[in-house]
């Protein structure tokens, strides 16, 4: 049954996106990602709205029976990167729950942290904040050490209180301005999404850097998915740049978030991390195909 509506799903995907004019993991929708590219919306333009619209209302109908429980106590921090779409988020967030997952909080990364011409000053409030967690000051390079310091704070291999030190860092990392606390995490997750934003002039930049800091998280509990809308699987985009680096061992990757159905798709990609597994779902960039077995 449930491999039925895995099928059901894939293929009204298929045809709610090509109506749209973008035909999900077929050529097509590489096209769709071009047409993105240095649109500063994650939606996409060429959608009539009426078909996105009933697009989004398929998939709040179908999915339920492919993810419910699929997170029972797991625990999920959402990142955001700037320009990442807000709806996305709480989209994401909406269906994590559904889930069974508890989504601890939100996190944006700044745009500051994601500059590596302020690496070294990020290094130096991750290892004051973090000097006495271990493995920080082993966790490879500047950004490896970053992420593994903001690891030690959002993150765990079991959910768990957030502790003096974890606050500590929190903080540190707030008054240097390199993450904001949408919605200050109430526990350590075991899991976490980064959703990230369209394919923009400083993505090739920030797109190692996420790689790295991606990496550090995923040590820190039980797995990362980053994801983000087509542009960003695409040359230059941060979701590409994930995907190229020795993180794609570890972290699994979704490049269809600015579809319903692609946002579906990262829920299953959590369910996998969680139980030990990652890959690389969406459109035809994808190596595993359009979304997990």
């Amino acid at each position: 049954m449930i491999n039925f509506r895995y099928h059901l799903v894939s293929i009204a995907a298929i045809l709610l996106a090509l109506a749209a004019g973008i035909a999900l993991g077929s050529g097509p929708l590489d096209d769709a990602g071009s047409a993105l590219d240095g649109d500063d919306s994650s939606t996409t333009a060429s959608a009539d709205p009426a078909v996105t619209s009933f697009e989004s209302a398929y998939a709040a109908r179908t999915s339920l029976p492919l993810f419910k429980g699929a997170l029972k106590g797991q625990s999920v921090v959402v990142i955001t990167m700037p320009g990442a779409s807000a709806a996305e988020a709480k989209g994401i967030s909406t269906l994590l729950q559904q889930a069974d997952a508890e989504v601890t909080g939100q996190v944006e990364l700044t745009s500051k942290l994601l500059s590596s011409s302020n690496r070294q000053f990020a290094e130096g409030i991750a290892q004051q904040a973090a000097t006495d967690v271990p493995g920080v000051s082993a966790a490879g390079d500047s950004y490896g050490r970053i992420g593994a310091a903001l690891g030690r704070a959002i993150m765990a291999n079991k959910t768990a209180a957030v502790d003096p030190t974890a606050t500590t860092i929190q903080s540190a990392f707030v008054e240097g301005d390199l993450i904001t606390l949408t919605s200050t995490p109430t526990k350590r997750a075991t899991l976490a999404v980064i959703l990230t934003a369209p394919k923009a002039g400083n993505s090739g930049d920030q797109g190692s850097v996420v790689a790295a800091m991606a990496a550090a998280l995923d040590a820190s509990g039980k797995g990362v998915v980053v994801a983000g809308p087509s542009s960003a699987s695409t040359d230059g985009g941060i979701v590409k740049a994930v995907r190229d680096s020795d993180a794609t061992s570890s972290v699994s990757t979704v490049d269809v978030t600015d579809l319903a159905a692609g946002r579906v798709v990262t829920v299953l990609a959590a369910a996998k991390e969680a139980s030990g597994l990652s890959g690389s779902w969406g459109t035809s960039r994808s190596a595993d195909g359009g979304l997990p077995d």
